[in-house]
């Protein structure tokens, strides 16, 4: 059978983080001989190579070519493209990993659309990546009609008669953004790029020991050097105009001010800042005329103009003033309604934690130069956030804590300005409204289990300011009852740590808060039983009862129903009464029962039958084991002990 994908995966030295990646490849739903996956250490020299044998004997589809080490990963992806057999070839790092269905999503995906390319849509844990590009599909995506240019990680698939025919094939050597000068000609060069936004595809990893390749400090000189190829590839493939100046303004952007303003600059020691500056400086005079930065936003312009004008000191003192905004974003109200959550929330900017204040007449008076002071830069981006307070907006987006995949969530808001106390200034304030529906807040599809943490974005004034929704007090409380909806139970809660929101999908238990039922709310009226449960439903559910009456015996389902009543559910049942002779039976309750693995929720009541009549009985909670209290006390003496020891060493 023909091999429709191979899988390039450049290897140096990953250690454990290959194993993420290795099982990702074995999971994938692409049948095996459809698919492969080509290993290129190149000169490790840990126990890698050792390891990829081993798997590689083991499992038909996966090859390894150990070569001598080239210092980069261009060598190893071009080394592996010549090896590959496949119609398409993804590049994968050794240690990030994949989405279990992304080749063959990604496959198929290429071949509805005849894509030379397809990129598919990324999560990053622990590093960011892009978002505006995966808000939807793009089935036909250009570098004029989609952020493109925004991702130029080489993490995609690539069409193998494509690159042939255009002869594309990575720099090598030691030498960076070999991926730039790759990716930008693909997109400029191919017959058609695809982006898929309802999946995620790739998950990049950043690692504990901070040993990522792009995480590395690097030599200013050789860096800004491999920029201008990128530039080159533009200014071969495109002409003078907007569409240039678009795609430099990426490299600007992201590589040159981001590199200096706020944290990123002030963090950086005073030498390698000089360093850098000098050779930020040399390519944004050199190479880049005044359409590229004013497209910028008014915070990135202000970066700009100082960069060109050579102005390293007013750099920094911008760079302090910016490193004290932030957004400030508080919930007004979580609640169920017709089963899905609606929650309320206010959004604005703060300086050093209070609101910001703005000039009550705002201007969209261009920045002729550059400023003549950070004084005046202040107030021109004061002045353009009044302006452009029109365009602001507020976002909502769910995150899941284990994989950080990231699903946009539908956002109601109005824009208020609202008076400042005192000094005729005024504030620029965000009121909105977020639905988040279980059914269809991945991307349109349902939720899977796990914890989302709910994330912010609030762009307004030149920012981008992301953060999670709160503090409240409430912490490790329930910000409302759980949802019990498309098979699957929601419960919004403050998280205990910083009292923000977060949503459980499928994997709550303490919190749901059966526990506070008691026997005197249980309602038995012959062989129907009605129990008032914490839950919110749209309308009648259908759910699941479990009796059991000891280790070992078997349990008895029994079908029930969880319907609308005030502001919770009503649990009704009717029992097997004839079957329930004998011992008490404890009572578990199952609000998604068509679920994949329907989880039982023991409820603090069991169920008697004596003489015919159904008995309700209390049913204690279990005691924490005997052996924790005594664990927690060694450690907190262990821990005394230590630091006695310690206090005597000085």
């Amino acid at each position: 059978m023909p091999v429709k994908v191979s899988v390039v995966i450049p290897v140096y030295n990953p250690g454990t983080y290959i194993e993420d990646c290795i099982a990702s490849l074995r999971r994938q739903s692409l049948p095996p001989e459809e698919f492969e996956a080509i290993f290129v250490d190149d000169g490790s020299t840990d126990d890698t190579p050792a390891r990829l044998d081993a798997v590689a004997a083991e499992t038909a589809n996966f090859k390894v070519i150990h070569q001598e080490a080239s210092g980069w990963s261009g060598k190893p992806r071009n080394v592996g493209i010549a090896a590959s057999e496949g119609e398409f070839v993804m590049f994968v790092d050794n240690d990030d990993y994949l989405g279990d269905e992304a080749l063959e999503r990604m496959y198929d995906y290429a071949v509805a659309n005849g894509a030379d390319v397809v990129v598919g849509k990324m999560a990053g844990k622990g590093r960011g990546v892009p978002v505006e590009l995966f808000r939807r599909n793009h089935p036909r995506a250009t570098v004029d009609n989609a952020p493109l240019i925004d991702s130029l990680t080489p993490h995609k698939m690539f069409r193998r008669a494509f690159l042939d025919r255009i002869g594309l094939r990575f720099p090598e050597g030691r030498r960076r953004l070999e991926d730039h000068v790759f990716v930008t000609e693909a997109y400029l060069r191919a017959d058609n790029v695809s982006v898929l936004s309802d999946y995620v595809c790739y998950y990049h990893l950043k690692r504990d020991d901070a040993s990522n390749a792009g995480f590395q400090r690097f030599d200013p000189v050789g860096y800004f050097a491999n920029l201008r190829e990128a530039l080159d590839v533009v200014e071969k493939y495109t002409e003078p105009g907007p569409t240039r100046d678009r795609l430099f303004r990426r490299w600007l952007r992201n590589e040159m001010v981001e590199r200096m303003r706020g944290k990123r600059l002030l963090a950086a020691p005073e030498d390698y800042r000089k360093e850098l500056f000098t050779e930020i400086r040399g390519v944004v005079v050199e190479r880049f005329g005044p359409g590229v930065s004013a497209g910028l936003q008014p915070t990135q312009q202000v970066v700009a103009a100082l960069i060109a004008d050579g102005r390293l000191d007013d750099l920094v003192a911008f760079a302090e003033w910016e490193v004290s905004v932030t957004s400030k974003v508080e919930p007004d109200g979580v609640e169920w309604e017709g089963g899905v959550l609606r929650i309320g929330l206010s959004a604005e900017l703060a300086s050093d934690g209070t609101p910001m204040t703005f000039p009550a007449e705002g201007s969209k008076e261009p920045l002729a130069g550059p400023p003549a002071s950070v004084r005046e830069a202040v107030d021109w981006v004061g002045a353009h956030s009044v302006a452009g307070f029109g365009r602001a907006t507020v976002e909502v987006l769910l995150t899941e804590r284990t994989s950080s995949a990231q699903f946009f969530q539908p956002v109601e808001f109005t824009r208020e300005t609202v008076p400042a106390e005192g000094d005729g200034r005024v504030r620029l304030v965000l009121r909105g409204t977020a639905t988040v529906d279980p059914a269809t807040a991945a991307d349109g599809g349902p939720l899977d289990a796990g914890r989302y943490d709910v994330f912010v974005r609030v762009k307004l004034g030149g920012w981008t300011k992301q953060s999670r929704l709160g503090p409240v007090t409430l912490k490790g409380r329930t910000a409302a009852d759980a949802g019990v909806a498309d098979g699957r139970v929601a419960l919004p809660y403050w998280t205990a740590k910083q009292g923000t929101l977060a949503l459980d999908v499928d994997t709550a238990t303490k919190l749901l808060e059966l526990g506070r039922l008691t026997p005197g709310e249980v309602t038995v009226s012959g062989d129907r039983v009605e129990v008032p449960v914490p839950f919110h439903v749209p309308g009648d559910t259908p759910v699941l009862l479990e009796l059991t009456r000891g280790a070992g015996a078997p349990s008895k389902k029994v079908p029930g129903t969880l319907r609308p009543k005030g502001s919770a559910a009503l649990l009704e049942a009717v029992l097997p009464v004839g079957d329930l002779a004998g011992a008490a039976w404890r009572v578990a309750l199952s609000p998604a029962p068509d679920a994949d693995q329907p989880r039982f929720h023991p409820l603090p009541f069991a169920l008697r039958v004596k003489a015919g009549r159904v008995e309700v009985v209390a049913v204690r909670a279990p005691r924490p084991a005997v052996g924790r209290p005594l664990v927690r006390r060694a450690r907190r003496l262990a821990g005394k002990l230590v630091r006695r020891l310690r206090a005597r060493g000085r």
